[in-house]
């Protein structure tokens, strides 16, 4: 294969888990050789290369499960990626200059199936996943043991492109209210406006003709453990929420009761945050949408500190709306 370095053919799960920790290192992107060329596709869109017989198999069923199935709590169904299948023969030009490529191989002549992660080969910004093994089941079973790895590595790469983008395109004037009232430094796409300023509560959004995209940081005294339970997440969701007004006289933001918020908590870069997803609800009227939550502690100023992003999109597909508002918990910098 050309280009693929044999420095690169590791066990996938060791590749992916390296990709992961790895995106934007130089020492990673020894394979570059992109031209200067722009990576074509849009976001969260996804081109599989492989033949006829590997997709209408076993592979192609795996495939489809991995990279198309449904993302949670949204008003309907979207897939994790947008799929578009081409053959060998078809992967040349401006597809081999998409954003987004896994690339399926089978070759008897290999013992064992392998992996590769390449970025920026054909254009910038751009990675490249291969898959080779002797057969098809190989294949399969490897996709199947390791599909997480796979989703976060192409994941972080559209999530890094948009964090890099907001690097050199913000609102600054978002971003310095910010850091007036809670002390943090967020850089905020450009685009979005400050709605409300309060000591305890900023509210932004970025209105599109057809869509909405909005976020609300709202900070408060942490009283121990039980502040970051569910339950007290999403009260004080509810009572910051109410500060948003709705279309309607006396209308207002609030938790749909309809169905259950997802409450984990994770670890970011060494610091601990709780996150509640679900959907939202306007007291009063009918809107709605979906929404993600973050929640940490300050443990300078021993304030609970949350970033609840939120998306209204009628029409429109909301994935890549929802997407965007994630992406906001990576801007956030505490001194």
């Amino acid at each position: 294969m050309k280009h693929f370095s044999p420095l690169r053919a590791l066990r996938l799960a060791a590749v992916l888990l390296f990709a992961v920790a790895a995106v934007g290192c130089d020492a990673f992107r020894s394979l570059r050789d992109s031209n200067g060329m722009t990576a074509q596709g849009r976001p969260y869109e996804l081109i599989i290369v492989c033949g006829h017989e590997a997709w209408n198999g076993a592979l192609g069923d795996s495939l489809r499960a991995v990279f198309t199935k449904p993302v949670p709590y949204l008003n309907q169904t979207e897939p994790i990626f947008d799929v578009l299948r081409i053959t060998e023969r078809g992967y040349t030009g401006t597809v081999a200059q998409h954003r987004n490529i896994l690339k399926l191989v089978v070759d008897p002549t290999l013992p064992q199936a392998e992996a590769g992660v390449q970025y920026d080969l054909t254009a910038e910004p751009q990675i490249i996943v291969t898959l080779q093994g002797p057969t098809q089941e190989a294949l399969t079973e490897y996709l199947d043991a390791h599909r997480a790895e796979l989703v976060q590595a192409f994941e972080q790469a559209e999530r890094d492109r948009a964090i890099r983008y907001t690097e050199h395109y913000f609102a600054p004037e978002v971003s310095k209210a910010i850091e007036a009232r809670f002390g943090v430094q967020m850089k905020v796409p450009r685009g979005y406006i400050v709605a409300v300023s309060q000591p305890d509560f900023l509210w932004a959004r970025y209105e599109y003709p057809k869509a909405s995209q909005g976020f609300f940081i709202c900070s408060y005294p942490y009283e121990g453990p039980e502040s970051l339970s569910p339950e007290a997440l999403l009260a004080a969701r509810n009572r910051f929420a109410a500060r948003i007004p709705g279309p309607a006289d006396g209308s207002y933001m609030t938790t749909s009761d309809a169905i259950e918020p997802s409450y984990r908590m994770f670890r970011l870069e060494g610091r601990l945050w709780c996150e509640l997803r679900g959907f939202w609800d306007v007291s009063g009227d009918f809107m709605g949408g979906p929404f993600v939550s973050f929640t940490t502690v300050d443990t300078k100023t021993n304030r609970v500190f949350t970033l609840d992003g939120y998306v209204y999109s009628p029409k429109l597909h909301k994935r890549n709306f929802v997407r965007g508002v994630e992406h906001l918990l990576y801007q956030v910098h505490f001194d």
